[in-house]
């Protein structure tokens, strides 16, 4: 059984300083961290103007950085051969490509909302999954974005969490051109120890959630079938969503009714919106059952979110399928997928002392079918973004 461990914080910016010296010649002055995310219920749900419901992983991005003299920013990684150099401005749309836009992409937002961004080398260190529907790409844009803010000399106060959420999403959606709905970058950076991070995206309000998990432990199941933002998929389903409105004539399917929505023409684009309409409407249930220990009604939940993100949504796979069917078989309270989808992770809430007896299922169920093996995760609630 492949269990993926986040590492210890201040381990891990010793050796990325260390590395940081011996690539630039210099010490780094900061060293930023923002985590990875799993999102509880709530898929797809973001951009809709609904509900969503995530937790921040102990597994995190770190990025080191030291500000330059002469304006030019140096971006390298610990996990690619590939890196960029430019300037803040260069750093926009049309520049920077593949994992880098995703990092310089930062800077250009950070610029772009007023900020005094420096000269800058940068180097990450990432130990979030890739392509695992954990959020990798917002956890390096978030750590990146903490640490040139505290070489622009700028607390992270209340303000400032919120302008690297905002920069954040820009660097996505913009430079890299990834779809996205802004949950990702709002839990990394605003996540609180503990609790999950009830979102509305229709009010812009955040309210922390409380978990009773005695006895529980969120199990994250990564199953290697990696999953890109930017191939088409996702922002296909945006689409759909977005026309699924235009029907119905209102702003969003947040306003959406759904006797309304099974009168839509477009037999794809009705199940589309049915999937948000019903997810949306799941959220706040989810997050009371798990406030108050009410397993059956996540049990429920979880199983019609992911039915729905299966057969409406259709973003599911067999690996999924698999992980969440066999962990309900081990002994899972409840299982479904999470994240974007097309591949990605399952997540499920797994009573203590069957934990390994569900990796183990789910391992053996993944060889028997011929699929390459999965990793597993312990999802315990973390804090959001900050410096090491």
């Amino acid at each position: 059984m492949d269990l993926l461990e986040p590492g210890n914080p201040d381990q891990i910016a010793a050796d990325l300083r260390a590395a940081f010296e011996q690539r630039y010649g210099a010490p780094a002055a900061v060293v930023g961290r923002a985590p990875g995310r799993v999102n509880l219920i709530g898929e797809h749900t973001d951009y809709n103007r609904g509900l969503v419901l995530p937790l921040a992983l102990p597994h995190a991005t770190y990025a080191a950085a030291a500000p330059r003299t002469n304006g030019r920013v140096r971006v390298a990684s610990l996990q690619s051969d590939a890196t960029w150099e430019g300037t803040p401005v260069d750093a926009g749309p049309g520049g920077p490509q593949g994992w880098t836009a995703y990092a310089a992409g930062v800077l250009w937002a950070l610029g772009e909302a007023g900020v005094d961004v420096p000269g800058v080398d940068l180097l990450v260190d990432g130990r979030v999954p890739l392509g695992a529907g954990l959020s990798s790409s917002a956890a390096l844009e978030c750590s990146v974005a903490v640490a040139v803010l505290a070489l622009a000399g700028r607390d992270l106060d209340a303000d400032a969490r919120q302008l690297v959420v905002d920069a954040c999403i820009r660097a996505e959606t913009e430079v890299a051109g990834a779809p996205t709905g802004g949950m990702d970058q709002t839990v990394s950076v605003l996540a609180e120890a503990g609790t999950a991070l009830l979102v509305d995206f229709d009010s812009d309000e955040t309210r922390p959630v409380a978990l009773d998990l005695d006895g529980l432990t969120l199990l994250v199941t990564d199953t290697r079938v990696s999953h890109e933002l930017v191939d088409g998929g996702y922002a296909a389903r945006r689409a759909d969503c977005e026309a699924a409105a235009a029907e119905l004539g209102v702003p969003s399917l947040r306003q959406a009714d759904l006797g309304e929505v099974d009168r839509i023409p477009d037999q794809r684009v009705r199940a589309r919106a049915r999937h948000v309409v019903t997810e949306i409407d799941r959220v706040r249930p989810v997050a009371e059952a798990l406030a108050a220990g009410d397993r059956d009604t996540v049990e429920r939940l979880f199983a019609l979110s992911h039915a729905s993100m299966r057969d409406d949504f259709e973003i599911s796979c067999d690996e999924l399928d698999a992980a969440v069917a066999v962990a309900v078989e081990a002994g899972a309270v409840g299982a479904r997928m999470t994240g974007g989808g097309f591949g990605g992770s399952s997540v499920a809430l797994v009573p203590d002392e069957r934990v390994e007896a569900v990796m183990r299922a789910i391992d053996t169920e993944f060889a028997l079918r011929g699929f390459a093996a999965p990793a597993h995760l312990r999802a315990e609630p973390s804090a959001g973004a900050g410096l090491v």
